[in-house]
């Protein structure tokens, strides 16, 4: 199992960043590796709620259940669990009139397929999806604070 980590500071307060992270129409843009949501319970991801998502990973379509573990102003922890499992963290903080965000995500895949996705999911973050995925939520959050 890798873990992957990427702090960045991003426009808003952690409340604001929080609606975005468990918003399901924003969810698709700003993921780092590409679902979308497909079963929700309640509006928002929230602490104790589920969620079905589904994408596609090295090719092929997959599905994962999504445990919200914690949705908190400081922090949303997840695990997705499929073919692979994909625990993820973020912590936010306030900066200022900005917010400092720590992501993490570790990966883990079990068989044959299992590892294989697992290996492909570790090249999208090795390549900066994590990275890319937080300026994206930054990119989001300019415009909403605009307004």
């Amino acid at each position: 199992m890798c873990l992957w980590q990427y702090n960045a500071t991003v426009p808003g307060s952690p409340a604001d960043v929080l609606e975005l992270l468990t918003a399901p129409d924003a969810i698709a843009r700003w993921a780092p590796v590409p679902f979308e949501v497909v079963e929700l319970e309640g509006a928002h991801l929230a602490s104790g709620s589920r969620a079905r998502v589904a994408g596609r990973l090295a090719g092929r379509s997959v599905e994962f259940d999504v445990d919200v573990r914690r949705a908190s102003a400081e922090r949303l922890e997840l695990v997705a669990d499929g073919p692979i499992s994909i625990d993820v963290k973020y912590r936010m903080r306030p900066a200022g009139s900005d917010s400092e965000i720590e992501a993490s995500v570790s990966v883990k895949g079990r068989g044959l397929f299992g590892r294989v996705l697992a290996k492909a999911t570790e090249a999208l973050l090795a390549a900066g999806a994590l990275r890319m995925s937080l300026e994206r939520l930054a990119d989001e959050l300019q415009p909403a604070l605009a307004a």
